[in-house]
C-alpha cells in the first residue's frame, strides 16, 4: 500500500528574504507581469504523486498525475508510472496506458509492482514491471478490486485488502430502491502466494472493515486496523489496532488505541508499534506519534509537547523514527527516538514543503515536495544532514516562464490575545508597497487542516490566478487548524463559528492596518468548513465582506447533523456535546439564523452527490436569502455527479471561472447585478491553445 498523503503539492527550493507585515518570509517570484497564469494553465497542471525509492537507492518510481482536457471531456485525472535513475537524473515513462496505484518495489526481484484495471477487466489486478520497461506481467487478480497490498519480505506472498464478495438477492420487481446504509460490504484482509496459480487467498479472521495492514519484520505477524463497520464515521473515529498471526490468520493481540489513525509502523525488532494517530478520542487529527508494545497495551504519546503535526513516519533499521512534520506554515524532516528523546530536525527550509518520503538502505531518501512556485515534484536527498533535497523532476516546464505573485508569511495577534495566528498572503502581480488592493480570503476546511508556504493555487484557490487579476489572496490558519499542537487545535472545540472565525476577521483587519488591503473590496471563499466560514462572513459579518463564494458549505448546524455521514466525528472532535442538548446554541451558530444581516453578493456552489455536507445546506441558505434578502445578488450552482469537492476536469474549470468572475464583478467592477448565468468562454479568454 503506497503512502497516500492527502493531496498535498510538491516544491522547488526558493531564496527567501525578510519583509514587513510582522516577521515574515517572502518568496521571490518572477517580476515580469506579462505572462500571468490563466484558468487553463491551472487546468493543465501535472504533478508528481506517490514516490518510492529502491532499497539500493538507484531508482525512484513515482506516479505522475495527468489532468483531462476540460474542453474535451469531463473526466478525472489519470495516473502514470515513471522511473527515475538517481545517478543520471534521467526520468522515463514506465507505464501510461491505464491509471496506476499502489506502486512499490517487489522484494528479492528488483521490479516494481502496481495495481491497475486493464481494458475489458471487471476489477483491477496486481502487475509487475522491470525497471527497464516492457509489458506488465499480471501477478494476481481477485474477485473484487485490490484496495491495497503489502509484500512479505520473501517477495512471494502478499497481504491485501478487498471488499468482501456479497451475495445479492435479485428483486422480483422491475425496480430496485437503494436501502440506505445497509448491505455495505466490509473491507477484508487476505493473504496469498502470487507465484501459485492454484492458491486461494486465506482470509484474515477479523470482524468489521480493515483499513491498514503491515507485516512484522520477521514476517510472522501482521498489524491491522479494523473499524466495526464500513461507515465513514467508524473509519474516522473507531479503528482499533490488532496483531494477527500469519499462519492461523487469527487475532492474537489487541491494542487499546483510541481515535483517528493514519499509519502503523513496526519497530525493527518487532517488539513495538508506532502509530501515527490521535492523542485520544477527542483529537481531531492523526498527527501524534504513539508507541505501544506489539503484545498489547495502551499507546503512549512520545512527544506530547510538540507544537506541530506529524504527517508521515517511518521506523528505520537503526531504531529511530524518521518523520515529516508540519510546524505552522513550514515542514521539517527529522528523527526521534521511540521513547520521545532525541528529537532533531534534519531538513528545515522555510518554503520547501515536504509531503512524503521513502528511505533507501543507505540513508538516501526520495521526497514529494512543493514550493510557492511549483506543485508536487520528486526530490532526492543524499542523506547528509547539511544538504537539502535536490529537485529531480520538472512536470510543467512552461510554469517557469509564468509571472507569479509574491508570497508572504503573515502573523498577527487574535483579538482575545490567546494566540498568535499565522497565514499566507499572495500579492497581485506588480504589487508595490503602499498599494491598497482587493482581497480574497481563502478559508480552509476541516477545521483540522492548515495552509503551508508552498503551492497555493488550484481550481478552488485563487492564488496566482487571483494575482494575475489584481487580487491579493489571504490564507489564514485560524484556531482549530493543524500544525500548531494539541492546545491550538482543540481550542475551537465547542465554539463553532465563534473565536475561530473571529480570527479570520482579525487577519483581514491586520492587512488593512498594514495598508495592503482596500477595506471596501474584501471577498471570502472556501469549501466545506471553509464554506461554513464563507456563509458566516456573508451573514453575521456581512458588513465586512463585499463578495462571497461558498463551496460545499454549512448553513444550518441542526440539519447538518441530521444529514452528514460523520455525526460521531462532529460530536467527538467538533462540538463535544450533542446538539439536541442545546438546540438554540447550534441554530444561533448557523448562517441561516443571521440571514437578515446579509448584504454580501453570494455565489453558492455544491456537488449534487455530496454525502459529507448535504446539498440541502446550500439550498437552505439560498432559499432563506431569496425570500428575506431578495435584493442581494445570489446564485446557486449544482454540479451533477460531484461530491464533496469537484473531481472532474470540466466541473473544476467551470467552478474556477465562476469564482473568479464573481469576485471580479463585485470587488473590481463594482457591479450592482450578478453576471450572466452562462459562461462566455471566448470572452473570458478560454481556448484550447
Amino acid at each position: 500500500m503506497a503512502v497516500n498523503q492527502n493531496c498535498l503539492l510538491l516544491t522547488l527550493l526558493l531564496s527567501l528574504w525578510l519583509v514587513g507585515c510582522g516577521s515574515t518570509g517572502a518568496a521571490e517570484t518572477s517580476a515580469d507581469t506579462d505572462n500571468p497564469m490563466t484558468p487553463m494553465d491551472v487546468a493543465s497542471i501535472e504533478m508528481a504523486g506517490n514516490v518510492n525509492i529502491s532499497p539500493d537507492g538507484n531508482h525512484i518510481v513515482y506516479t505522475k498525475s495527468i489532468p483531462a482536457n476540460p474542453l474535451e471531456e469531463n473526466a478525472t485525472r489519470s495516473s502514470e508510472l515513471h522511473v527515475l535513475n538517481t545517478d543520471t537524473g534521467e526520468s522515463t515513462e514506465l507505464y501510461t496506458e491505464t491509471g496506476v496505484s499502489n506502486i512499490t518495489f517487489r522484494p528479492e526481484h528488483g521490479t516494481v509492482t502496481f495495481t491497475t484495471t486493464m481494458e475489458d477487466e471487471d476489477s483491477n489486478a496486481l502487475y509487475e514491471l522491470a525497471l527497464e520497461g516492457g509489458e506488465p506481467e499480471k501477478l494476481f487478480q481477485f474477485d473484487n478490486n485490490i484496495l491495497g497490498y503489502r509484500w512479505h519480505h520473501d517477495g512471494d506472498h502478499i497481504v491485501f485488502m478487498a471488499h468482501e464478495v456479497m451475495d445479492e438477492a435479485e428483486s422480483e420487481l422491475p425496480y430496485q430502491p437503494d436501502i440506505y446504509e445497509e448491505g455495505m460490504p466490509n473491507r477484508k484482509g487476505f493473504i496469498t502466494n502470487v507465484t501459485r496459480d492454484d492458491h486461494d487467498p486465506h482470509q484474515i479472521q477479523a470482524e468489521g472493515s480493515i483499513y491498514k495492514i503491515e507485516w512484522s519484520p520477521d514476517g510472522e505477524q501482521l498489524a491491522i486496523s479494523v473499524a466495526p463497520t464500513p461507515h465513514i464515521d467508524d473509519r474516522y473515529m473507531y479503528q482499533t489496532v490488532k496483531v494477527v498471526d500469519y499462519d492461523s490468520r487469527e487475532i492474537v493481540q489487541e491494542i487499546a488505541n483510541e481515535g483517528k489513525i493514519g499509519q502503523i509502523q513496526w519497530s525493527p525488532d518487532g517488539e513495538n508499534l508506532a502509530l501515527r494517530a490521535g492523542n485520544d478520542l477527542h483529537d481531531p487529527i492523526d498527527g501524534r506519534i504513539m508507541v505501544v508494545a506489539s503484545d498489547g497495551g495502551s499507546p503512549q504519546n512520545i512527544y506530547p509537547q510538540f507544537e506541530g503535526k506529524f504527517e508521515h513516519i517511518e521506523w528505520s533499521d537503526d531504531d529511530e523514527i524518521h518523520f515529516i512534520a508540519s510546524e505552522s506554515t513550514e515542514r521539517t524532516f527529522g528523527r526521534i527516538d521511540p521513547d520521545g528523546s532525541g528529537y532533531e530536525r534534519i531538513i528545515h527550509e522555510e518554503s520547501l514543503i515536504l509531503n512524503s518520503f521513502s528511505l533507501a538502505d543507505d540513508g538516501t531518501a526520495a521526497f514529494q515536495v512543493n514550493t510557492p512556485t511549483h506543485p508536487n515534484e520528486v526530490y532526492l536527498w543524499d542523506g547528509r544532514p547539511n544538504n537539502l533535497p535536490e529537485r529531480m523532476t520538472v512536470s510543467n516546464d512552461w510554469l517557469e516562464e509564468k509571472s507569479l505573485g509574491e508570497q508572504r508569511v503573515v502573523t498577527y495577534e487574535a483579538r482575545d490575545g490567546a494566540f498568535e495566528i499565522d497565514g499566507l498572503l499572495v500579492l497581485p502581480l506588480g504589487y508595490e508597497e503602499g498599494d491598497e488592493v482587493p482581497l480574497i480570503v481563502e478559508v480552509h476546511g476541516g477545521p483540522e487542516a492548515h495552509y503551508e508556504n508552498g503551492w497555493l493555487t488550484n481550481y478552488s484557490m485563487p492564488g496566482h490566478l487571483g494575482a494575475a487579476k489584481g487580487f491579493a489572496t489571504f490564507y489564514p490558519n485560524y484556531r482549530g487548524s493543524t500544525g500548531r499542537g494539541l492546545e491550538f487545535i482543540t481550542s475551537s472545540q465547542g465554539d463553532l463559528a465563534g473565536r475561530e472565525f473571529d480570527d479570520i476577521v482579525d487577519g483581514v483587519d491586520h492587512l488593512i492596518e498594514e495598508g495592503i488591503v482596500d477595506e471596501d473590496r474584501v471577498g471570502v471563499t472556501g469549501g466545506s468548513y471553509g464554506g461554513y466560514a464563507t456563509a458566516w462572513m456573508s451573514t453575521y459579518y456581512s458588513d465586512r465582506f463585499a463578495a462571497g463564494v461558498m463551496f460545499v458549505g454549512i448553513s444550518n448546524n441542526l440539519s447538518k447533523w441530521g444529514t452528514s455521514d460523520i455525526p460521531e466525528e462532529l460530536y467527538l472532535v467538533h462540538s463535544r456535546e450533542r446538539i439536541y442538548n442545546n438546540w438554540d446554541k447550534y441554530l444561533e451558530n448557523s448562517p441561516i439564523f443571521h440571514v437578515d444581516n446579509a448584504q454580501t453578493p453570494l455565489l453558492i456552489m455544491h456537488g449534487s452527490e455530496d454525502t459529507r455536507v448535504h446539498p440541502g445546506q446550500s439550498l437552505e441558505l439560498y432559499r432563506h436569502m431569496k425570500v428575506r434578502r431578495p435584493n442581494v445578488p445570489l446564485r446557486l450552482v449544482w454540479y451533477p455527479g460531484e461530491g464533496h469537492g469537484n473531481a472532474h476536469s470540466t466541473s473544476q474549470l467551470d467552478y474556477n471561472l465562476r469564482m473568479l468572475r464573481w469576485f471580479e464583478s463585485f470587488l473590481i467592477e463594482d457591479a450592482d447585478e450578478k453576471p450572466e448565468h452562462h459562461l462566455d468562454l471566448e470572452g473570458m479568454g478560454v481556448t484550447s491553445d
